[in-house]
């Protein structure tokens, strides 16, 4: 099961803690922490071929992970520079809606530096360093892509508070837990997916989920659990898609969301 939660854009706790970089701007992590990312990343790079967009893998080939460590922020930031002018920025486990936004209106984006311990090794809610690093850096090197991401955060910052939940959908259902037309069918980018082997198949290759065209006031209205595979999934034609919507009347469509009203769930409610 993948992390689920997109902890970066709501407060709360966690029993993990980000490690804090050094003077040289380096975070030390363990030899068991590097072996974790290895098995990790070593489990899920295979899984991609036929899953994820040829974008994606391509932008995963830009990255140039390492396999036998936790990549540096500064690493993964020079990559991102050179592409898009993105960067990385550590931030705490949780962090509030208006300093997430902050970031992404300024392109950089929060990375969660821990990461997630052996019992956890399947499933984890909070975002850690293998979800934040390598289910969402690689598509921030496509400039359509990380136009949208930064136009988002620039919504957020304008948006009224009342309406930062409704904006989480649109996040969730793009860059988290999107789905792209290709010339082979349906693949994934979302980092959600990207960065789980249970939910890339799923995503993919399950009759189970309902896929829907990506309609953005539909997805506004559309709601979501953090812990369970996603029941509904919304394809982008293209990542071209994207970078018109970054053009768009974001706070126009919340405002008609709003009109229209919230679409039944389509899960459970959660177990209290």
């Amino acid at each position: 099961m993948p992390p689920k939660g997109t902890s970066k854009e709501r407060s709360g706790k966690t029993a993990y803690r980000s490690k804090q970089p050094d003077s040289k701007g380096l975070i030390r992590y363990t030899q068991e922490e590097n072996a974790t990312w290895h098995d990790l990343i070593t489990r899920q790079v295979p899984m991609l071929p036929g899953r994820a967009c040829p974008q994606w893998i391509g932008a995963l080939n830009e990255m140039n992970f390492p396999t036998d460590r936790i990549p540096q922020l500064e690493e993964v930031s020079k990559v991102l520079r050179a592409h898009t002018g993105w960067s990385v920025m550590p931030v705490p486990a949780l962090i509030g809606f208006t300093e997430f936004f902050e970031l992404l209106a300024g392109k950089q984006f929060p990375v969660a530096t821990f990461i997630r311990s052996r019992k956890d090794f399947d499933y984890i809610q909070e975002p850690d360093v293998f979800h934040e690093v390598f289910g969402h850096t690689p598509p921030l090197t496509d400039h359509r892509f990380a136009a949208f991401v930064e136009a988002y955060g620039k919504a957020g910052l304008a948006a009224d508070p009342k309406d930062h939940a409704m904006l989480a959908r649109l996040f969730w259902f793009s860059v988290e837990f999107g789905l792209v037309k290709t010339s082979e069918g349906v693949r994934a980018y979302g980092s959600g997916i990207m960065s789980s082997p249970g939910e890339l198949v799923y995503a993919v290759e399950s009759d189970v989920p309902e896929r829907k065209p990506f309609e953005p006031v539909d997805v506004l209205r559309t709601p979501y659990r953090i812990d369970i595979l996603q029941p509904i999934y919304f394809v982008i034609d293209s990542f071209d898609q994207l970078f018109d919507l970054a053009q768009a009347d974001l706070l126009g469509y919340i405002k008609e969301a709003r009109r229209l009203g919230m679409h039944e769930p389509k899960f459970p409610p959660k177990a209290a």
